[in-house]
């Protein structure tokens, strides 16, 4: 009996997503009906929906959309800059640099920057503003988690710039449209996709942030995430860390199919 060759090749996938995607996720939904005593149990899902977990999980989703928000602001902006600069090979490797360093090493530097005797502070001296609490506060959160995620906003949206027709600008500029009509009704419109995939690479890992939470934030902020690990490696509640992740999932997926090309 003759075996596909297509086939033949595609059994090391089906074994990756088999041993490292769909097993750990029934493993962990397996772990959600299972209390802190390992009884069989509801109770971690009617945990869940208590008011200390349903404000967690939305602040985690405000967390999400202000990161996605401003990496969006940033990204775009500076995508379309790179489409029409003379050396843009360069800059995207400048701008793609950092992503090969570890993101520990990262938010240690920042707690260096945003230290009381940082660079930050002592700007801040300078302009005669005088010292400031930047660490643990919701702009540390924010502004470290923006700088981390840029890249992977930039990456799609620059992709989705340099594949656009310049014939639709130029027909709209024929047509009167200004600048920004021009940007509005078609080269945003057509780079749509770019900025849907930009924003589920950061909406989505955003959901699940807690090492920055911890180092950058001082825990003051809580996400899924943080409340994940805290389940696992302090309080040993696996049932009830597994339980959030699920959620976590189920989210996931949803903005996946929200945000997914339709085509």
């Amino acid at each position: 009996m003759k075996v596909n060759a297509r086939t033949f090749y595609l059994v090391p996938y089906l074994l990756w997503i088999l041993l490292f995607v769909i097993a750990p996720i029934l493993l962990i939904l397996y772990y959600s009906f299972f209390d802190i005593e390992g009884h069989l149990s509801l109770v971690n899902y009617e945990k869940f929906f208590t008011p200390v977990y349903l404000k967690m999980t939305l602040s985690s989703f405000w967390y999400a959309f202000l990161i996605t928000a401003f990496t969006l602001l940033i990204s775009y902006p500076t995508a379309y800059l790179l489409t029409k600069s003379r050396h843009k090979q360069l800059w995207l490797l400048l701008i793609i640099l950092p992503t090969w360093i570890n993101l520990l090493l990262k938010a240690y530097a920042f707690l260096g920057i945003f230290g009381t005797f940082g660079p930050a502070n002592s700007f801040l001296e300078w302009m005669g503003i005088g010292q400031k609490q930047i660490l643990f506060t919701d702009f540390s959160f924010l502004f470290v988690s923006t700088y981390i995620f840029i890249p992977f906003m930039i990456l799609p949206i620059y992709n989705a710039l340099e594949e656009l027709n310049p014939v639709f600008m130029d027909a709209a500029r024929d047509l009167g449209a200004s600048k920004w009509t021009t940007f509005r009704r078609v080269v945003f419109p057509l780079t749509l996709d770019g900025v849907k995939s930009g924003c589920q690479a950061v909406f989505i890992p955003s959901l699940s942030l807690f090492m920055i939470t911890r180092l950058i934030a001082g825990n003051r902020v809580i996400t899924l995430g943080t409340a994940i690990e805290e389940h696992f490696l302090v309080t040993q509640d696996w049932g009830m860390g597994s339980t959030i992740a699920v959620f976590l999932i189920i989210a996931m997926v949803v903005i996946m199919i929200v945000t997914g090309n339709r085509k």
